[in-house]
């Protein structure tokens, strides 16, 4: 890990004023000034559309930006991985979670508390991360190419994903989540799949395949709990023909990440994941949904400057 906190480095909040239903946009004044409080001071650029935190961060980085303090929640963090991924210069990146699922932050321990966030920004260590990069079928039928941070999946998840970001997600992410899970599964048909990772094949009725480059997803389920973002192996996890009594008898070690082994799933590492389905099945991106199947997921070693709270001596 390389030392954070240089002095006189430069700064920029990147803030997505709707995340977390809209309130960081509106007590962003608030949330500044306790970031100052703690030490935290920086310009502040906002997003205004989707996708535009990635062209603000790339724009920062080729103005010589040294660290984002990203201020949003996972969908935030995506779109500044993909507007940094094919640079040759990568500032760091500080993350303030204000989402609702906040998935990629728990990884790390970065807490939600803006001044304890904050301190990390200030004083922690960087962590040199991987990230994904997707091959897919955009929804009208174009190719498409993203990258992401923490959680991929084909399946039942990019459905699930569809459906908690349609909600308020007022009730919080994990209940969010939860509910539509339970809701998608009620009327999903696990279709048969064509995995792919390193060569290695199965082709099997499958509900979802996970690739993972971290350890949550979902508004907390610890769905590759040996996951670790900078081994240079994706985690994937294969999950077969699942029944409610199995979704039911599985949900809470979901949460506690004790849920595998299990007889209907399957887990793979890798580099390289091909998933091809005869009917085309939803893609997920850190919980966006840019396209479908077929997809590819390489593995690209050392692209995100993280900021997370420095180990004990």
């Amino acid at each position: 890990m390389d030392e954070g906190g240089r002095p006189g480095e430069k700064r920029l909040f990147l803030v997505n004023p709707a995340s977390a239903n809209g309130s960081t946009g509106k007590r962003w004044p608030e949330l500044a000034q306790r970031a100052a409080a703690a030490g935290l001071t920086a310009d502040a650029v906002f997003s205004e559309r989707q996708g535009h935190l990635g062209s603000l961060a790339r724009e920062a980085a080729l103005d010589g930006v040294d660290l984002l303090v990203v201020v949003g929640g996972d969908g935030s963090v995506n779109e500044v991985a993909n507007g940094l991924a094919e640079l040759d210069r990568h500032p760091e990146v500080a993350l303030v979670p204000r989402g609702t699922g906040w998935d990629f932050s728990r990884t790390f321990g970065i807490p939600r508390g803006i001044e304890e966030a904050s301190r990390i920004a200030l004083e922690g260590e960087t962590r040199v991360l991987d990230v994904g990069r997707v091959t897919y079928r955009s929804w009208d039928g174009a190719e498409g190419v993203s990258y992401f941070a923490n959680v991929a999946s084909a399946g039942m998840g990019g459905a699930v994903a569809r459906r908690a970001n349609e909600t308020t997600k007022a009730l919080g992410g994990k209940t969010s989540y939860l509910l539509a899970t339970l809701a998608v599964f009620a009327r999903w048909k696990a279709p048969v799949v064509h995995l792919t990772v390193d060569g290695e094949r199965r082709d099997a009725k499958m509900h979802e395949v996970i690739v993972a480059n971290a350890k949550y997803l979902g508004g907390g389920m610890k769905m590759c709990p040996d996951a670790e973002p900078d081994d240079g192996l994706f985690d994937v996890l294969a999950l077969g023909d699942l029944t409610k009594l199995d979704l039911m008898r599985s949900m809470p070690k979901l949460y506690r990440g004790t849920h595998l082994p299990h007889p209907k799933a399957e887990l793979l590492r890798g580099t390289v994941v091909e998933i091809d389905s005869e009917t085309p099945i939803p893609i997920q991106l850190d919980g966006e949904q840019p396209g479908r199947t077929p997809a590819r997921f390489e593995l690209v070693p050392g692209r995100l400057r993280l900021r997370v709270p420095r180990s004990s001596p």
